[in-house]
């Protein structure tokens, strides 16, 4: 067999959460063009349009649903939906996600609850629907959408340090429940990654220098820049093929090795 066609998605079908722009849409359009069948859901009508309209604008067939993540009847039923109308899916990809950036003595119990519920509770409902049709049909990838706070803590985001700590066993609880039934579960670690709603803090300053925080981000990365949602695709691809069949509870950091480097010395 030429290992290429290991890396083939032809046939498959693949639901990304979140996937109507950004990183989500990056994976979902690497998947497409590795053969996969295409769906996505977002929270709102007019995100699911907006998605579909960057699809077709690609060549890509793609199909929207509107779906709140952290409903489970409503995943449920859009994962019935998809069955009936595309097929039994293949790939379930994690990706809607959300943070909040509030110091944790000022974050409300909602507030860290909301980031739980999106980040972590998601992702269970989510594997929690597609898992029996996997079984019966004899195979699966499930991929979590988790971050370098899967294993560092920062200002601000402990809400979204905490989910994403939990996606990571969740995700090495998955291939430890379902391994044995040909069922991979991985996880992806984006590092900083260049997106419009990154923009700002990548923007130059009057006088021409680097943004602060865009400063930091740079002395803290070997690659030194950011990334690119298209640095994502390859790792995806991979870890939804046929080539990653004994790649099972990993996380793969695509970060330009900030989690191997302690910096430079001031």
């Amino acid at each position: 067999m030429n290992i290429l066609s290991k890396f083939s998605l032809e046939g498959k079908v693949a639901l990304v959460t979140g996937a109507s722009y950004g990183i989500g849409y990056a994976i979902a359009k690497s998947y497409a063009e590795a053969g996969a069948k295409i769906v996505f859901c977002d929270i709102k009508q007019e995100f699911v349009d907006k998605g579909l309209d960057s699809y077709k604008a690609d060549g890509i067939d793609a199909k929207g649903y509107v779906c709140d993540v952290t409903n489970e009847a409503m995943v449920n039923d859009m994962v019935a939906k998809i069955e009936k109308e595309v097929g039994v899916i293949d790939i379930l990809v994690n990706n809607a996600g959300i943070i909040k950036r509030i110091p944790m003595c000022e974050m409300t119990a909602e507030e860290f609850r909301q980031v739980i519920d999106v980040d972590l509770n998601a992702p269970f409902i989510c594997a929690k629907a597609v898992i029996p049709s996997m079984i019966k049909k004899g195979h699966g990838k499930i991929i979590n959408i988790c971050s370098m706070m899967s294993e560092l803590g920062r200002e601000t985001v402990s809400a979204y340090a905490a989910a994403k700590g939990g996606l990571k066993m969740l995700t090495r609880n998955i291939c430890s429940e379902y391994g044995e039934h040909n069922i991979q579960c991985n996880g992806i670690g984006p590092g900083y990654i260049a997106t419009p709603q990154t923009a700002p803090l990548r923007e130059r300053q009057a006088d021409g220098s680097r943004h602060p925080f865009d400063q930091f981000i740079i002395s803290k990365t070997p690659a030194a820049r950011w990334g690119n949602p298209e640095d994502l695709m390859g790792p995806a691809v991979f870890l939804a093929s046929d080539a990653s069949d004994f790649v099972n509870g990993h996380v793969l950091y695509v970060d330009g090795g900030i989690l191997a480097y302690i910096g430079k010395q001031p």
